[in-house]
C-alpha cells in the first residue's frame, strides 16, 4: 500500500465501500463545488445564489442545497414571513471545506488560458492526424 492511500483517519478513498470515497463523489459536482464558494461570503437567498451560479436550473440548486444541508456543510434558516423566506449558509463544516474549495477555484482561474492553450493544441493535433489518409 503507498504512502498517500494511507490515512491516519482510518479511512481509504481509493476504496469504492469507503465513506470517504462518497464524500468526494459529492465534492465532484461543479454545482456543489460552486454552491459552496458562493456561500463563503455569508447567507443568501434561493435567488441570490441562483443569479449568481449561472446556468444552474432550480431543480439543481435545490437538490445540491438538500445535499448540502444533509452532510452538514449548508444551514437551512426558514423565516416565518409572509412570504417565505429562506435563507442559506454554510456550517462551520462548510466554511473549512470552502476555503480548500477556493483555494482550487482560484488555481483554476489563474491557470484557464494555460489549459485553454493545451486544449486547443491537443484539438488541432487531433485534426491534423484525422486528416492524413
Amino acid at each position: 500500500m503507498d504512502s498517500e492511500s494511507r490515512s491516519p483517519f482510518g479511512y481509504d478513498a481509493f476504496r469504492r465501500s469507503c465513506p470517504s470515497h462518497t464524500v468526494l463523489e459529492t465534492l465532484a459536482s461543479k454545482w456543489v463545488y460552486l454552491t459552496v464558494c458562493a456561500l463563503r461570503r455569508g447567507r443568501l437567498r434561493n435567488g441570490e445564489l441562483a443569479r449568481k451560479l449561472e446556468g444552474i436550473t432550480p431543480k439543481m440548486l435545490t437538490q445540491t442545497l438538500r445535499m448540502l444541508e444533509r452532510d452538514g456543510l449548508v444551514r437551512r434558516e426558514v423565516f416565518a414571513v409572509i412570504p417565505p423566506r429562506v435563507e442559506y449558509e454554510l456550517t462551520e463544516l462548510g466554511q473549512n471545506l470552502a476555503g480548500l474549495l477556493s483555494q482550487i477555484r482560484s488555481w483554476a482561474e489563474e491557470h484557464a488560458p494555460e489549459i485553454k492553450d493545451a486544449r486547443a493544441r491537443a484539438s488541432a493535433d487531433h485534426d491534423e492526424m484525422a486528416a492524413v489518409p
